[in-house]
């Protein structure tokens, strides 16, 4: 299982990768398409691995109960699909 850390470096290497195509091949658009796919899902995994187990130490805690009632419900839409 990848860490958080080996998440994020793999979402900078994808972006690289897109500034290259940009350069060098503007004109491929096939290859430039998947990669933005490639990166919005691992952006969407990250975005929820990190909400799923940072949230009750990082946030839940110190909120009122409304105020996390309302952060769950960002959560949610955040995460959803």
């Amino acid at each position: 299982m990848k860490t958080i850390e080996q998440r994020i470096n793999n979402i900078i290497g994808q972006l690289e990768g897109i500034k290259k195509m940009m350069v060098k091949s503007p004109d491929d658009c096939f290859a430039l398409l998947t990669q933005m796919k490639a990166i919005k899902s691992a952006v969407s995994s990250l975005t929820e691995k990190i909400l799923s187990s940072e949230f009750d130490r990082c946030l839940g805690s110190r909120l009122t109960p409304e105020k996390r009632l309302k952060m769950e419900g960002l959560f949610r839409e955040i995460i959803k699909k």
